[in-house]
């Protein structure tokens, strides 16, 4: 009885082997770090400016809904100065909200918390999150204390629903949905296939880069907005996600763990 025990086990491994991302991961946030260039915003006279976003754009800070052309996701977007340390920025699309942001400065003027709220296309429970960010170089003079040059610091929290993904993988393809209703079924021949669920991207591409590692391009119509590659450890039980906005010129790396 051992001995077939042991064979079914053994005839078994290759099939595993050959499925590594099959099954439901969990982000761990203490592991997301993000590299690259700094976002440069600047917020005077009552005027918001975001000097970094792919094409920049200028919008009046008096929280009514201004039009900023070529942003993926969002059409209008309305900025409104709180107080002298923090600003609400509110996203839309046909005039639908899709996102709110909430800035806050420090007292010391170095670190920028971020307190945001996005409603997800084909889900009706939003995505909550804090993030701190830390000044690069010093306040700007003249100007609200938002202004200045920032880069990701902590991702101190995340919804449960923004941390779950599901795959399913065959021998040339690959299924994923998300805990808020986006997913694609591809295969992995770098061709273009549909994605579901999102305002963001339409279109999805998928190459094998070894037996464990896929690496993933995202569009918007024809427009690349980023890559994201996914590699299975050895044992199976993490995956380590390394994702580039092209747009951006940020690299985000977290660490998925098998639930």
């Amino acid at each position: 009885m051992k001995l077939l025990c042991a064979a079914l086990l053994f005839s078994a491994l290759p099939m595993l082997a050959a499925e590594p991302f099959t099954g439901t991961w969990k982000e761990d946030i203490t592991t997301r770090k993000a590299s690259g260039k700094p976002t440069r915003i600047e917020l005077s006279n009552g005027i918001y400016k975001c000097l970094s976003c792919n094409p920049p754009y200028t919008v009046k800070a008096d929280g009514t809904d201004q039009a900023v052309p070529g942003q993926p996701g969002f059409d209008t977007l309305s900025v409104r100065i709180i107080d002298d340390r923090s600003a609400e920025l509110i996203a839309k699309k046909a005039g639908k909200i899709l996102s709110r942001a909430k800035y806050t400065v420090s007292s010391d003027g170095a670190t920028r918390t971020n307190e945001g709220t996005s409603y997800p296309a084909a889900s009706d429970k939003p995505v909550t999150s804090t993030t701190t960010s830390k000044r690069v170089g010093n306040s700007m003079a003249g100007m609200h204390i938002v202004s200045g040059s920032w880069v990701p610091d902590k991702m101190v929290s995340l919804s449960e629903n923004a941390l779950l993904n599901t795959f399913e993988q065959t021998a040339d393809g690959l299924k994923w949905s998300s805990a808020t209703g986006e997913h694609y079924d591809a295969k992995l021949d770098g061709k273009v296939y549909p994605v579901a669920g999102s305002r963001t991207w339409d279109k999805v591409t998928l190459k094998r880069l070894g037996p464990n590692s896929i690496e993933e391009t995202d569009l918007n119509g024809d427009k690349v907005l980023g890559t994201t590659r996914y590699t299975v450890s050895p044992d199976g039980q993490s995956m380590t996600l390394e994702a580039r906005n092209t747009r951006t010129g940020r690299t985000i790396t977290s660490i998925l763990r098998k639930q």
